[in-house]
């Protein structure tokens, strides 16, 4: 384990019970939370992204201000659904967050996940060409989103341009250079694996993988992350490419942790989503001891480089904070982190 990050859904709901109320409140203490994160040594702050939910749905506004609010910690998401993405205008907001934040980046995109509303993207202006169907136009946003992102010209200048262009093709500006590579698929299946690794992306694995091979969760998933390797090396790629798995990690180490979450803790879940077959990762819940124990065992874990805490966001900064740093002080140093 190299690296700990977080990952917040950014929830909000009007309840009496809940820290965190309006949008306002998601997205302010989204940015605090980070600052906080920062100054206790996490390595990374990345956010879930979902349309038509009360959750953080748009990214770059999010992602820009956490950039200029901290130096070290790198910021991301797991992940943007490209279904619904205009991938020029994203590669914009892109690489201005990117140099906002100085390279700090680490965008997870994906195909997406069940939605809220049938066929969403559609109220975004997009649907599937004919013959197609919406995980082939998110591959297409992305491929596109990924050339564009290079740095390369494309675009035919004006011959009366308004301002002075630089000569050749132009490309999408502002360009951040290496946030190509700071670029992660978020791959639910082996075989998705396998694809994000040819096409030179990242690999993130959330808890959760669409398939069922009747196996532990984590051996799964470390199937996965091999296979994704297997398929990088076979790619020819030159650069060493980067692994994140996903964990829900509870410490209990006082009484309102154990108001919390004392028994939440248990095995895998097989379910179904979108009408196939899924299987859910275990939540890691209990006293420091017992998480490095269990933690060691898990084989995702052990391959990956890093890990990303779903961190309950509706508890409020503060207790979001706790839970990081005893997991950073009482968890992470007996699995290897620093």
């Amino acid at each position: 384990m190299k690296n700990i990050g977080y990952l917040s859904f950014g929830h909000w709901t009007p309840s009496p019970q809940s820290q965190t109320r309006s949008a306002s409140d998601a997205l302010l203490q989204a940015i605090d939370l980070a600052v906080a994160a920062e100054e206790l040594g996490v390595d990374g702050a990345y956010y879930r992204v979902h349309h038509f939910a009360r959750q953080l749905g748009s990214p770059f506004p999010l992602l820009s201000a956490i950039g200029a609010r901290t130096s070290r910690i790198e910021i991301g998401t797991g992940v943007i659904d490209m279904r619904y993405e205009n991938p020029l205008y994203m590669a914009e907001d892109a690489g201005a967050a990117d140099l906002i934040a100085g390279g700090r980046l680490q965008l997870g995109i994906s195909r997406g996940s069940p939605e809220q509303v049938v066929d969403g993207f559609r109220y975004f202006g997009y649907q599937p060409a004919e013959g197609s169907d919406a995980a082939q136009m998110a591959r297409d946003h992305a491929k596109l989103f990924l050339q564009v992102i290079e740095g390369e010209g494309f675009a035919e200048p004006s011959p009366r341009p308004m301002f002075p262009n630089p000569p050749g093709l132009l490309r999408i500006e502002p360009y951040s250079a290496g946030l190509r590579d700071r670029i992660w698929w978020g791959a639910g299946t082996r075989a998705t694996a396998e694809w994000a690794a040819e096409q030179g992306l990242n690999l993130m694995s959330s808890t959760l993988l669409t398939e069922d091979t009747g196996v532990p969760f984590h051996q799964l998933q470390a199937e996965q992350i091999q296979r994704f390797r297997d398929a990088w090396q076979a790619a020819g790629h030159t650069r060493e490419p980067r692994v994140s798995v996903s964990r829900s990690v509870l410490p209990i180490v006082s009484d309102l942790d154990r108001a919390y979450f004392a028994g939440s803790g248990g095995d895998d879940q097989v379910g179904y989503i979108d009408g196939g077959v899924a299987r859910f990762g275990k939540t890691y819940s209990g006293e420091p001891d017992q998480l490095v124990k269990e933690l060691a065992e898990d084989e995702a874990v052990a391959a990956a480089d890093t890990v990303l805490l779903t961190v309950p966001n509706q508890l409020g900064v503060d207790y979001n904070a706790h839970l990081l740093e005893t997991v950073l002080t009482q968890v992470a140093p007996e699995l290897g982190w620093r």
